[in-house]
């Protein structure tokens, strides 16, 4: 079955279960420390990871599809994760 399973979409699957991961075991992380402060800290933590890993699915996923895209669309879909980024990051 993998071998009919696009490097792309394994590479963007990958890099979700990593992500998921990663949210895993930061919230064990703050089971074990058990103080709101510890917590926090590592929950600002993950704000780094969520972005970092949007951006990297779907610069896989743009480039997987980079032959198929016209100049137009591509910069729409840019535009989108461009805007999707001032939502997340500006407050």
């Amino acid at each position: 079955m993998l071998s009919l399973i696009h490097k792309v979409v394994l590479g963007m699957a990958a890099l979700r279960v990593l992500s998921g991961c990663i949210e895993i075991f930061a919230a064990l992380l703050m089971l074990r420390f058990n103080q709101i402060e510890k917590a926090l800290l590592v929950n600002s933590g993950l704000a780094l990871v969520g972005p970092l890993i949007l951006l990297a699915t779907t610069t896989l996923g743009l480039v997987g599809l980079a032959d198929k895209l016209s100049w137009g669309k591509l910069a729409w879909v840019l535009a989108g994760v461009g805007c999707l980024f001032i939502g997340i990051l500006k407050k």
